[in-house]
C-alpha cells in the first residue's frame, strides 16, 4: 500500500519516498588543551571597520577576531601542534586554554594579522580514523599504503558496547567513507566486517553499576583478594559474550578453585605416564572445542570445557605430562599468569608460553566409538542405548530397544508397537496403544 501511494504521489508530482536517518548531534570542538588543535586561522579585523589589521599586536579594544572568514592550515604546514603550556587548566574564558598562549593563536602572515582557532578537537577525531594507521603507522608519504590496506583491511572484528553503534562505529564510518570517496582509501569501502556488541555487567542487585546505587564493583578489590586471573577467569565465564548479566562476587570462588586446579595438576605430572585412550579422546576433543569456542567469542563454554578436562586429570592416580601441558597452553589466554607459571613448572621450554603454537588436534579422535540415544515410550524416557553414532540399521536399532527389560516393563511384544521413529544417533520413540 506504502510503495502504491508513493507511486500516486511520483504521478502527480506531489512527493516522492526519501529516507530518514536519525543521527545525533556531534559537537566537534572541545574547550581544552587535550586534543588534536583545529587547523583552522581567522583574520584579525579593525572593530567598526572590519579592515584587516596589518601591524602589531592583537589590542582587545580595537581589533576582534573575524570568525566568519575561516581559512585552513596549508598541508605544508601540518600537522599543526599544541603549544607548550605551564598551566592548562580551563579557566574562566569560553575560548578554553588556548586563548591565553598569545604568541601561539596570534601571528602576522604576509603582513596581515590572524588568530588561530583556540577549540580542539574531541578523542572521537583521532579515533575515528587510528586502525588505518595502525595497519602502517611508520608510513611517512602517505595515511597507509594501498597493498598495506588491501592485505589488512577491512577490521575482521569490531566489540563495543551498544553505545559505540550510534557514537565512535557511526562517524568512524562516515571518516571512512570520506576518505573512500577522496581516494585515500582504494580497496576497502567499509571500515569493519563484523560488529560485537559486549553485555552489560550489573551490580549484584541486577540494576546497572552506579555510585548512586552504591553497587559498584571495583575490579582492584577482586584483584587484590582473588588475583587478576580470577577477574578475568570469571568475567569470561559469567555467560555469553553479548548477555547481560548480574556480578556475583560469591562465584568468583569457582573459578580460583580452578585455577589452583590447574596449578595443582602442573605440580604433579609424572614424565613416565602414557594417556590412556579415554584421557586422549577428551584432550582432542576438549582441544577443537576450546578452539571453535575461542573464534565464536563464546568464552564461558570454552571454560567450562577445560574444567571438565581439568576435572578429569585430577582424577588420573597418575598424571601424563602431554595432557597438562596442552590443558595450560589452553588456559593461558584465559589466565595467563597462572599458565605462564604452569609453563615454567613443567619445564618445555625456556621461552615464554606466548610464544607456543596453539594446539592441535586429531578429527578422527574427536569421534565417540557410541553415542548414548534415550529410549521414550509414549513420549517418557524408559531406557537409554549405547549405539554405534553412524548406526543407520531401524529394524537392528528397534530389537535393542525392545530387548531391553526396562523397555520390555511397558512393551510386552512387538505387536503392541504402533509406531517406531528411530532419529540415527539422537533418540528412539515407542509409540503404543494406551
Amino acid at each position: 500500500a506504502q510503495a502504491r501511494i508513493v507511486d500516486l504521489l511520483r504521478e502527480r508530482d506531489a512527493g516522492d519516498a526519501t529516507t530518514t536517518y536519525k543521527l545525533r548531534d556531534w559537537v566537534f570542538s572541545r574547550q581544552r588543551y587535550w586534543g588534536e588543535p583545529i587547523p583552522i586561522y581567522f583574520p584579525v579585523v579593525h572593530k567598526g571597520t572590519h579592515t584587516h589589521v596589518t601591524e602589531g599586536d592583537y589590542d582587545e579594544e580595537q581589533h576582534e577576531v573575524d570568525y566568519e572568514r575561516p581559512v585552513p592550515v596549508p598541508l605544508s604546514e601540518l600537522p599543526l601542534k599544541l603549544p607548550e603550556m605551564e598551566d592548562y587548566s580551563p579557566g574562566s574564558d569560553p575560548s578554553g586554554c588556548l586563548a591565553r598562549a598569545k604568541d601561539w593563536r596570534f601571528f602576522t602572515q604576509d603582513g596581515l594579522l590572524y588568530a588561530r582557532e583556540t577549540n580542539t578537537m574531541p578523542q572521537w577525531a583521532g579515533s575515528c580514523w587510528y586502525y588505518l594507521r595502525f595497519a602502517d603507522p611508520q608510513n611517512t608519504d602517505a595515511m597507509v599504503d594501498p597493498l598495506v590496506e588491501k592485505s589488512w583491511l577491512p577490521v575482521d572484528l569490531y566489540v563495543g558496547g551498544s553505545e559505540h553503534a550510534v557514537l565512535h562505529l557511526l562517524y568512524a564510518r562516515f571518516w571512512h567513507k570520506v576518505l573512500y570517496d577522496a581516494g585515500v582509501l582504494t580497496s576497502a569501502n567499509e571500515p569493519f566486517s563484523k560488529l560485537v556488541h559486549q553485555g552489560m555487567i550489573l551490580g549484584a542487585d541486577g540494576e546497572k553499576m552506579s555510585k548512586s546505587r552504591g553497587n559498584v564493583v571495583n575490579p582492584d578489590d577482586i584483584v587484590k583478594a582473588s588475583g587478576a586471573d580470577s577477574l578475568r577467569l570469571y568475567e569470561m565465564f559469567m555467560g555469553p559474550l553479548d548477555a547481560v548479566k548480574p556480578w556475583q562476587t560469591s562465584q568468583v570462588a569457582g573459578v580460583v578453585r580452578f585455577r589452583d586446579k590447574v596449578y595443582a595438576l602442573a605440580n604433579r605430572v609424572s614424565s613416565d605416564v602414557e594417556p590412556s585412550a579415554e584421557t586422549t579422546a577428551l584432550l582432542h576433543k576438549t582441544m577443537r572445542k576450546v578452539t571453535q569456542d575461542l573464534e565464536a567469542l563464546s568464552f564461558n563454554t570454552a571454560i567450562a570445557a577445560l574444567m571438565i578436562l581439568a576435572n578429569h586429570l585430577a582424577a588420573l592416580p597418575e598424571l601424563p605430562r602431554d595432557p597438562v601441558r596442552q590443558l595450560v597452553l589452553m588456559v593461558s589466554p584465559f589466565a595467563p599468569h597462572v599458565a605462564e607459571e604452569c609453563w615454567s613448572l613443567l619445564g618445555v621450554s625456556d621461552s615464554t608460553i606466548a610464544y607456543e603454537p596453539w594446539v592441535t588436534w586429531d578429527d578422527a579422535l574427536c569421534v565417540d566409538a557410541t553415542v548414548t540415544v534415550a529410549v521414550q515410550v509414549n513420549g517418557k524416557v524408559r531406557a537409554r542405548l549405547q549405539l554405534d553414532p553412524n548406526e543407520q540399521d531401524g529394524d537392528k536399532v528397534r530389537a535393542l530397544a525392545l530387548a531391553d527389560p526396562a523397555v520390555a516393563k511397558f512393551v510386552p511384544d512387538d505387536a503392541a508397537v504402533k509406531k517406531f521413529i528411530y532419529v540415527p544417533g539422537r533418540i528412539v520413540n515407542i509409540v503404543i496403544a494406551k
